[in-house]
């Protein structure tokens, strides 16, 4: 099954600027592995995975990163995730829909819709655990 024009175009960006968000996180808030989580994101073997990293401060995530290893569709569709919820809330990254990946990238590929599609599960099993009620600066 060949790439979409769009997912390409964006993969072959990567590229030549690098993964902007690839890298890890010490002892984040979020972790989720995508095989510890039995969702394979990729079609490819055994051996893909996707370790997300997430650190929230005041129910915001201030940052996101990544370690996969991918095809170039996931490599895609994870680092729209990471843009995509960046400095968002945790409600707002809750509300994120496969709509939104689509309106970014701008396809809707048959490729693309599986990743987006087992991304946004792996990410919603972390975000939903995660305490919403975490007190701020101490005070409760």
């Amino acid at each position: 099954m060949a790439m979409d024009e769009p997912v390409r175009l964006m993969y072959r960006k990567l590229l030549q600027t690098g993964f902007e968000y690839a890298g890890s996180i010490e002892n984040p808030s979020i972790f989720l592995d995508s095989l510890e989580e039995g969702i394979r994101i990729c079609d490819a073997a055994s051996t893909s995975y996707m370790n997300i990293y997430i650190n929230i401060d005041d129910n915001i995530v201030e940052d996101i990163r990544y370690l996969c290893s991918c095809d170039p569709t996931a490599n895609v569709v994870i680092e729209i995730l990471c843009h995509l919820v960046k400095e968002k809330t945790i409600s707002q990254v809750k509300a994120l829909n496969e709509k939104d990946f689509y309106d970014f990238i701008g396809s809707q590929g048959e490729m693309l819709q599986k990743r987006v599609k087992r991304t946004l599960e792996l990410l919603n099993r972390g975000i939903n655990e995660y305490p919403t009620d975490q007190p701020v600066c101490g005070i409760s």
